[in-house]
């Protein structure tokens, strides 16, 4: 179970010097102290997303990953504060699975333009042209249209998620991309809606293609919310842990990271063996969240997520139908 942890600031200088020149360092150290200082007090924790940046994710972060690690990690959390260093979606699915605690978020404009592109009346309206098709919603979405769904998934489980439901046919909402490569993976019908990732959508296969040429045997590993050309000329696709693990595995001399900025920073800390081209694009809503932030959140408990108990109880078996398998 993750641990309060409070950290010595300087110690940790070494992780993020790549990306903080030492002179704005003493900026930085007094508000990941003070972080520290005020997660004790509060008994508190902070859930930060892979793409946050490295003073966030190495310095005052106790549990870090992707959507489906951070929805598994916060069920198994004690504290009595969890601050979600990442969207807007993600602080309500840990408010869903941890319903009796304070769940922040720093910045309300911290949104998503996935969770944006669909409504609940949309998934309702989907089911009346589609009657008996179920309905599998991306976790990047709100509560209120999980609430309309029949389960969850992420980019790592969503072919095992649909395949699950052991059915022809199935909504997968709202990346399109996402639905179009599940698609390619199984021989389940998968019908999509018209959201896209403003980060991922942006990455195309002209200029993977150039990269290609201008670094040879480079590896290229695309996030599943690309277009799917680009999926498809990847050497491999995977969430954003995915990603991290086959570093882990195959030590690759270069990689380009189709996916937002901040990860091949974080990454790089513990790989300093790859060169990692970084053809990458930065998400707004992500960047909203800064140490400033995080201190104020805790300092005044400000921004506490709540969700209507009507709503909260069907998404939240949407979301733990998509845990339990």
């Amino acid at each position: 179970m993750p641990e309060v942890s409070v950290r010595q600031p300087d110690a940790l200088y070494e992780r993020v010097k790549p990306f903080i020149p030492a002179v704005e360092w003493p900026v930085f150290a007094d508000e990941v102290e003070a972080i520290s200082e005020l997660k004790r007090s509060r008994h508190a924790v902070i859930l930060a997303h892979n793409y946050q940046t490295p003073e966030i994710y190495h310095c005052v972060a106790d549990v870090v990953g992707d959507s489906l690690h951070l929805a598994r990690e916060a069920r198994r959390l004690s504290a009595d504060v969890i601050v979600m260093a990442g969207v807007y979606f993600m602080a309500e699915t840990a408010k869903l699975l941890n319903p009796n605690r304070k769940v922040l978020i720093p910045d309300l404009e911290a949104g998503c333009s996935l969770a944006e592109s669909i409504t609940p009346e949309d998934v309702r309206a989907l089911r009346v042209a589609h009657p008996g098709v179920p309905v599998v919603t991306y976790v990047n979405t709100s509560a209120a249209v999980k609430a309309e769904s029949d389960v969850c998934c992420t980019s790592s489980n969503a072919v095992r998620v649909v395949e699950s439901l052991g059915v022809p046919r199935v909504l997968l909402i709202p990346d399109r991309y996402l639905a179009a490569n599940v698609a390619r993976q199984t021989p389940v019908e998968v019908m999509a809606w018209d959201g896209r990732c403003i980060v991922h959508e942006r990455f195309g296969l002209e200029a993977v293609q150039t990269l290609r040429r201008e670094h040879p045997g480079l590896a290229v590993l695309a996030h599943p919310e690309c277009r799917p050309e680009v999926v498809a000329d990847a050497d491999f696709s995977g969430s954003t842990t995915a990603m991290s693990e086959y570093i882990d595995r195959h030590h690759p001399a270069a990689v380009a990271l189709l996916t937002e900025c901040s990860m091949s920073d974080n990454i790089t800390v513990d790989h300093p063996e790859v060169r990692f081209i970084r053809p990458c694009n930065l998400c707004p809503y992500m960047k909203r969240i800064t140490l400033a932030k995080l201190r104020r959140s805790l300092e005044s408990l400000e921004h506490e997520v709540e969700i209507d108990p009507a709503v909260a109880g069907r998404a939240r078996r949407a979301v733990e139908r998509m845990l339990a398998l």
